[in-house]
């Protein structure tokens, strides 16, 4: 069984117990964090398409650490004219495991959803 979730703006297709990063994300080392944001799950039982979301499917994300990514230097020069600045950035990430993919099949109530829309 497979799932594509979005983490922080970006989409990833995750299985259990797969390790990944995403970007950094205000959690503790340990700290177990669910996604709601699950665009397909697939398996056994077939494909579902969320429109745009799979309703009552989630996805447990166990926090495993906080990384950096290898900095990149950014370098810019104006020719002739003594311009030059050197900067450099590193990525923050956190490191994730898939603890548990669930495919839902309860629907959400109207109520609850008008709570989040306001």
């Amino acid at each position: 069984m497979y799932a594509i979730v979005e983490i922080g703006g970006k989409q990833f297709k995750v299985q259990k117990d797969q390790k990944l990063y995403v970007p950094r994300l205000d959690a503790n080392v340990g700290d177990t964090v669910t996604v709601d944001r699950v665009l397909l799950v697939a398996g056994d039982g077939g494909v579902k398409v969320g429109a745009p979301t799979v309703d009552g499917a989630s996805a447990s994300l166990k926090v495993l650490g906080h990384v950096k990514a290898d900095k990149i230097i950014v370098f810019k020069k104006k020719r002739r004219k003594g311009y030059r600045v050197k900067n450099g950035h590193r990525q923050p990430y956190t490191q994730v495991a898939i603890a548990d993919l669930s495919a839902g099949g309860a629907k959400r109530s109207r109520k609850k959803e008008a709570e989040e829309a306001a």
